[in-house]
């Protein structure tokens, strides 16, 4: 049978192929390729738009959601700013709409400087910093030529990088191992840099040219090395992520490895050399002369041909692709066999275990029984998410990318985190399976808790009899079957039914009608689960399964750049905005809400780019509420439920556009304010808001001034729709851009001159203004005034859809 083709969605780009170090344990200078001599020192612009050509037209044939790009060397820096800048733009140029481009560059350090970062940081580019420890480790082999060290240039570069400025584009440290050095003092040196991230790489060696190991440190020293560090991470709590540990975690319980070197995943990486030449992984350098190369380049083949190609097929070829010998190991599905290059040997290619594979497997059976014996420690409170100036300065304008958003996402889920631990404990046999599963599969529980009506729940667990009926523990049965559900893990879960309408909910998944009282039973498998109803009949549910009479599966749509949201219709918790929910809607209604978020997202793409980006990346549930008093259009924001919003179905796509873009305003500032201090909550004084009649709390206010952030632009941009052309529709626009500028621009003035706003809250409300202002402004008079805020309400229904401020909590 043939192997199908695996697309590439990892490419490195060398922007340049000589290096201002002279590392001695360099794979691209000092082992057995020497093809660097023969190459361009620097890339060119031609290479690099056809480079960024041959990956968008790649991404757009295998409709890739995301690439992940590194400018490699070499030492990139030395490509200089111009062709950095070309390399990054080019590729954004190039990819489809719907493709998120992860841009990186992974440098030494040296060069990094100011201009560098602010570079960076304009367009989107995190950076990686190769460092081997201390002054003394590192000194070992990242010297200059002239024997001068590197590593107060190297420092200066973290440094640069940890400040509040820069500290977005701090992507981790990579720390190539020398068993010479001691291992605690390196793991010292490198957390005491606080990276986001660390690397601990094997030195590069095969059969040919073994690895060093001096006979006092024992028959595996890599393996004892990096169990060292291992035992003080955990002893530690895990304080920074390490690749190769959280690898062989997630392979030891049948999950996919974040490396390469380790686990059975098919290799999806491509090289792209100086001159245009694609190439295999970088680290086959050290096989042989001319081991990385293809004999194809960007100009003359497509990357579907360079995928096809044997070298590249057998790095996918999964089990199959080992040796005999590494098919017969007990730990080959976390293990992998090693790196590929690290298991040539002259005259048997690369049909050998890894030159490390005593090491690999000491390595990896030791972390699988501690894992099977540790007791788990009470964890310590994680530092919660906190943005950058940079993130808060976006959101200042109204937007937020991706990131920002899901800085905030991450916040939001450490605090459902928080509510859960404090909730659990008395649920008994639901919180022991729950903790297990988040040990055993975290993506499993992090997906349920994500829901943004499991925190919804937790929050009214915790209520006092003064804030009102409380939420029963069963609802942590029904977010633990959830969860287990979603790992696929074979077991069963009792889960209690009593007071849920004869239903068992399954947060983001659906709800099982089983009729009765008592206590149900969840059973999951692999294509599916089961539920046993109180009365011992059983419904067997497919993960492709319609819903059914019985069934009621949550219904998520899919659009254009990669929006996937969930319209919510049937989780009990969903009634925690202020107006009544829909009930289940019929399949006509399902389609009219389809056919609307379609083209309101259309919309919203093409005329509110700045907020698209943020409701693709954080908003994931919209749940449909019932029409208000007498038609009345209504929506509303929860701040226990980030992620979603509710809305009563308007009449036209374009309010309903205006009305998720009103919404989520409300939803990103509520996660701000979980975590950053904009106002004195002392103040106790009530403001005016010139949208309402009743003063407002200073947070209200606050509220109410982001969200309408979105109606000026909104209305602006209806304006210019309408731009030259006459008549009624256009005039109205007009209107409602002069009201809601003149609104949202008094309402800042109050902001600043309240006295109670905080200096990031005061620096918060100069980037609201700065949105603001570029519209026209030509406040109305009170008469005028009066008159649009009329007209909005009365005559707007027969025109554009009515579009009144439903009275939102937080507003």
């Amino acid at each position: 049978m043939t192997q199908p083709l695996v697309p590439f969605s990892q490419f490195v780009i060398k922007v340049h192929s000589r290096c201002d170090l002279a590392c001695d344990h360099c794979y691209v200078y000092e082992h057995a390729d020497t093809s660097w001599r023969g190459r361009p020192r620097a890339v060119s612009e031609r290479v690099l738009d056809q480079a960024a050509r041959r990956i968008g037209e790649h991404a757009l044939a295998h409709r890739l959601p995301a690439v992940h790009v590194v400018l490699h060397g070499g030492e990139p820096l030395l490509a200089g700013p111009a062709l950095l800048r070309r390399a990054a733009e080019s590729l954004r140029a190039a990819l489809p709409a719907d493709c998120l481009l992860d841009l990186r560059i992974h440098t030494n350090g040296v060069r990094l400087d100011r201009a560098f970062c602010e570079l960076f940081a304009e367009l989107g580019i995190k950076v990686g910093i190769s460092l081997d420890g201390d002054r003394a480790a590192n000194d070992r082999h990242r010297r200059f030529a002239d024997g001068r060290s590197s590593h107060p240039q190297v420092l200066a570069a973290v440094e640069l990088l940890r400040t509040p400025e820069f500290r977005q584009l701090y992507a981790g440290l990579l720390c190539t191992i020398d068993v010479a050095n001691d291992p605690l003092e390196v793991l010292d040196a490198l957390l005491e840099l606080a990276p986001p991230r660390i690397d601990f790489l094997l030195p590069h060696a095969t059969w040919d040219v073994p690895p060093n190991r001096p006979a006092t440190l024992g028959e595996h020293p890599y393996a004892d090395w990096l169990l060292t560090i291992h035992q003080r991470w955990l002893q530690l709590g895990r304080p920074v992520p390490v690749r190769t540990f959280e690898s062989i975690h997630r392979t030891l319980r049948g999950g996919s490895s974040l490396t390469e070197s380790l686990g059975l995943d098919p290799a999806d990486l491509v090289v792209i050399e100086t001159d245009g030449t694609f190439e295999q992984a970088d680290s086959l350098k050290t096989a042989y002369d001319g081991a990385p190369a293809t004999g194809f380049d960007i100009f003359a083949n497509t990357l579907d041909e360079v995928a096809r190609h044997p070298g590249m097929m057998a790095r996918q070829s999964g089990l199959a692709g080992l040796s005999e010998a590494c098919r017969a190991c007990p730990v080959v599905r976390s293990c992998g066999g090693g790196l590929y290059a690290h298991r040539w040997r002259t005259g048997a290619g690369f049909d050998n275990p890894s030159v490390f594979c005593g090491d690999l497997m000491r390595l990896i059976t030791t972390i699988r029984d501690r894992i099977a014996t540790a007791v788990p420690a009470a964890a310590p409170a994680p530092v919660p998410a906190r943005l950058t100036d940079g993130q808060l300065d976006q959101l200042a304008r109204g937007h937020g990318d991706a990131a920002t958003l899901a800085t905030l996402a991450a916040g939001q889920l450490d605090l459902t985190r928080r509510l859960l631990a404090a909730v659990g404990p008395a649920a008994g046999e639901a919180w022991q399976l729950l903790t297990e599963l988040d040990d055993q599969a975290p993506h499993a529980v992090d997906a349920v808790l994500a829901h943004p009506y499991v925190r919804a729940w937790a929050v009214r667990c915790l209520r006092t009899e003064q804030d009102g009926p409380r939420a029963d523990l069963g609802g942590l049965a029904e977010i633990a079957a959830a969860a287990l559900i979603r790992a696929g893990y074979a077991a069963e879960l009792p889960v209690p039914v009593p007071v849920r309408g004869g239903a068992v909910q399954l947060p983001t998944l659906g709800r099982v009608l089983v009729g009765g009282a008592g206590q149900a039973v969840v059973r999951a498998g692999a294509d599916g689960f089961a539920v046993r109803a109180p009365g011992g009949a059983e419904q067997l549910i497919g993960f492709d399964q319609p819903g059914g009479e019985r069934w009621l599966p949550v219904r998520r749509l899919s659009l254009a750049g990669g929006w996937s949201v969930a319209l919510e219709d049937t989780d009990p918790q969903r009634d925690s905005h202020q107006w009544p929910v829909e009930q289940r809607l019929t399949e006509e209604a399902l389609a009219g809400w389809t056919g609307a978020l379609r083209e309101a997202w259309e919309l919203t793409l093409r005329d509110l780019p700045g907020y698209a980006v943020g409701i693709a990346a954080g908003l994931t549930t919209i749940t449909p509420l019932r029409p208000g008093p007498a038609g009345q259009q209504v929506s509303a924001a929860a701040r226990q439920a980030f992620g979603a919003v509710g809305i009563a179905r308007p009449a036209t796509a374009p309010i309903l556009a205006l009305l998720i873009a009103h919404e989520f305003q409300h939803v990103k500032l509520g996660a701000v304010l979980d975590f950053h201090d904009l106002y004195d909550p002392a103040d106790q004084r009530r403001y005016h808001a010139p949208w309402r009649a009743d003063p407002r709390p200073l947070e209200g206010l606050l509220q109410g001034t982001y969200a309408h952030l979105a109606v000026t632009d909104f209305w602006g941009t209806r304006v210019a729709a309408y731009d030259g052309v006459g008549g009624e529709a256009a005039e109205f626009a007009r209107g409602q851009l002069a009201l809601w500028r003149g609104h949202t621009d008094r309402a800042i003035d109050t902001l600043l001159d309240s006295g109670s706003l905080t200096a990031l809250g005061e620096r918060f409300a100069a980037g609201m203004r700065a949105t603001v202002a570029p519209w026209p402004a030509a406040p109305l008079e009170a008469e005028s005034e009066a008159e649009a805020e009329a007209e909005t309400e009365v005559a707007a229904p027969a025109r554009q859809g009515a579009w009144t401020t439903a009275p939102v909590a937080s507003t």
